[in-house]
């Protein structure tokens, strides 16, 4: 779906762009779960951002708080846009997203049709304090190789 720079986080701010040095990491966010989900239109504006990665996929690049879709807990930061009301949305730019959710008539239900990305590294995050796993699961040593497979979740292999 999209590649992040120097974080496995869906970060939409740290997006891949042209510039990548030879220190950097990229991070490849695949697709996951699809999800359909119907929205009332109460206000104009629906608080979102939208952004695409000029491949033909349109993302959610952020929520603004207090806003419509931020009541709506399925829908996520990351998420592709693939259709509304029926209609695909794939090969659209962003901009051509946010004029169509701009011309949907306030007072209105409408369906989002949306693929969060998969949340293949959720368990990993900062060593704690004293340099020893937290409570969190158990990694094991540091020593083995991370096997990312195109199909199936990511595993580590002791050596």
């Amino acid at each position: 779906m999209f590649c992040t720079l120097n974080t496995h986080k869906v970060d939409m701010d740290k997006l891949l762009g042209g510039q990548i040095g030879l220190e950097d990491f990229i991070f490849a966010h695949v697709k996951g779960q699809r999800k359909e989900v119907e929205v009332f239109k109460s206000e104009d504006a629906l608080g979102l951002t939208i952004t695409d990665n000029g491949a033909g996929y349109a993302f959610i690049k952020r929520i603004k708080e207090g806003s419509v879709i931020d009541h709506i807990h399925l829908i996520s930061v990351g998420d592709m846009i693939e259709a509304i009301n029926g209609q695909s949305l794939l090969g659209c730019r962003h901009y051509e997203v946010a004029r169509l959710l701009k011309e949907l008539p306030r007072g209105r239900t409408f369906t989002l049709k949306l693929t969060e990305p998969r949340k293949a590294f959720d368990m990993i995050s900062q060593r704690s304090a004293g340099g020893h796993p937290g409570s969190g699961p158990q990694l094991g040593t540091g020593r083995g190789t991370l096997r990312l497979r195109s199909r199936g979740p990511a595993t580590v292999e002791d050596l």
